[in-house]
């Protein structure tokens, strides 16, 4: 029997002691993975955040989308799927009234979550609705109508002395104005003295006298709040466009300068 050599000793001792770490760390990475993660162990979707190390020190997810591309950790299943909670849902709210008055527009409905995902359960559905539709108000009428405009100089409350007396009996109506904003005009309207006035996004007064009032006492082409409608200068060839009424004021005069209903 040899005389043993101090350096085996120390070498038996070196190896014992690398083989206790390695050990103690292959166990500590062997409890790693979804549960090791809190109180968030696992996550909806994708979300690259949601990751824990394997025993062997890799990456691994605990995120619904790991299913897909197959980098869950090795307890996913027994944690997250046993635990996960589905996203519930409630029933379709009624369509809501046509965004437009008059033409196409679109409606829309919604539902609320009743249960939240949880623990990488499935996320929830669309929650809202969307589809076409065709508004056909009663209004509708008047925004299909064209107005015919002249310049204020053509306004017809002057006193005229060839009036027949039952003329002058007549009781004459309070004129109204309309503001409109032009969103539209035509070539032709540059070449008016006039109708250059009417240029895109300028605001203009339009008044409405009672000789131009139709049956209901109103003029035509007075324009829908808020909506795009046409208008064309009587005097000017070719001069025409659209605009947008954004307001009105009963027994009012427009400005001078302004325009008149015809």
């Amino acid at each position: 029997m040899g005389i043993p050599s101090p350096f085996s000793g120390r070498c038996c001792m070196l190896a014992c002691g690398v083989l206790a770490v390695f050990l103690g760390m292959f166990l500590q990475r062997s409890e790693a993975g979804c549960a090791k993660r809190g109180d968030s162990k696992c996550c909806t979707g994708r979300n690259n955040e949601c990751y824990e190390y394997t025993r062997r020190r890799a990456v691994c997810y605990c995120d619904t989308y790991c299913q897909k591309t197959g980098d869950c950790c090795d307890d996913y299943q027994p944690v997250c799927q046993i635990s996960a909670i589905d996203c519930v849902v409630g029933s379709w709210g009624p369509w809501s009234e046509c965004g437009s008055l008059c033409g196409v527009g679109s409606k829309e409905r919604t539902r609320q979550v009743s249960v939240p995902p949880r623990n990488g359960g499935a996320p929830c559905p669309d929650l809202k609705q969307r589809r076409g539709c065709f508004g056909h108000n009663a209004v509708c009428n008047s925004a299909r109508e064209v107005a015919k405009i002249l310049p204020d100089s053509f306004k017809r409350n002057f006193k005229d002395p060839w009036r027949r007396p039952h003329m002058l009996m007549k009781e004459e109506k309070p004129s109204y104005c309309v503001y409109l904003r032009v969103k539209q005009a035509s070539q032709p309207c540059r070449l008016g003295f006039w109708s250059t006035q009417l240029v895109r996004e300028r605001a203009v007064c339009v008044e409405c006298q009672g000789d131009a009032m139709g049956s209901r006492g109103r003029c035509d082409g007075e324009g829908l709040q808020g909506t795009r409608t046409f208008w064309t200068a009587a005097s000017v060839p070719g001069c025409q466009g659209s605009w947008v009424r954004e307001s009105s004021a009963e027994e009012c005069r427009c400005p001078a300068r302004s325009f008149i209903f015809v």
